[in-house]
């Protein structure tokens, strides 16, 4: 198993390990955030920083793999949902998020399957998929150190030394959300353009 594959397990073995945090019953606060959070935010950030290393070992070393092709983006999915859950079960992000996200890998995921199934080669991200994965890791970095409920701050206009992280993790959640969506649509066309060709 070559460096790249490796450091993608690796991603997905920082996931448990992300999501038990919060059950170590750790308390103590640094600056006003708990400390729970700024481990689970350290953990994600290291997973995050591995997502973009393995993909440009991979490509640098001549190291891609059909493995690596089929798990890099399986435990990106993975890394992301389970910190959104966890965002939701702290009461900072509402559920509807990660669904809308959920429902469009899902449906990326399908289309991807028929897509290679007839032939073609797999649809590269458009820039609204740049976009969803950049302000989609933001987001979650920034959320975990929010202090306030999503969008509590910044709808509320509460706490004027708050309002500006606040107002970033707000925004930077409906920015990826509408990305999210979006880069969805341009991925079903782009296969569609495939499937009536074939």
């Amino acid at each position: 198993m070559n460096l790249a594959n490796k450091l993608t397990i690796f991603r997905i073995i920082l996931v448990p390990i992300m999501v038990i945090i919060p059950f170590l019953g750790l308390e103590g606060k640094i600056y006003g955030i708990p400390i729970t959070c700024l481990i689970i935010d350290l953990i994600f950030i290291v997973a995050s920083i591995t997502d973009k290393l393995d993909g440009y070992i991979a490509r640098s070393k001549n190291q891609i793999t059909t493995f690596g092709k089929f798990l890099d983006p399986l435990a990106d999915k993975i890394l992301v949902l389970a910190a959104m859950m966890m965002l939701v079960e702290m009461q900072k992000l509402p559920a509807w998020i990660p669904i809308i996200v959920l429902a469009r890998e899902f449906i990326v995921s399908g289309y991807r399957l028929v897509v290679v199934e007839k032939g073609g080669k797999v649809i590269a991200a458009s820039k609204w998929g740049k976009l969803k994965t950049v302000t989609q890791m933001i987001a979650i970095i920034l959320a975990f150190v929010d202090t306030y409920a999503f969008g509590e701050c910044f709808l509320g206009l509460l706490r004027g030394s708050d309002l500006v992280l606040n107002a970033v993790v707000t925004i930077m959640m409906i920015v990826q959300t509408i990305a999210t969506i979006f880069s969805g649509i341009d991925y079903v066309k782009g296969g569609e353009k495939f499937l009536k060709k074939a």
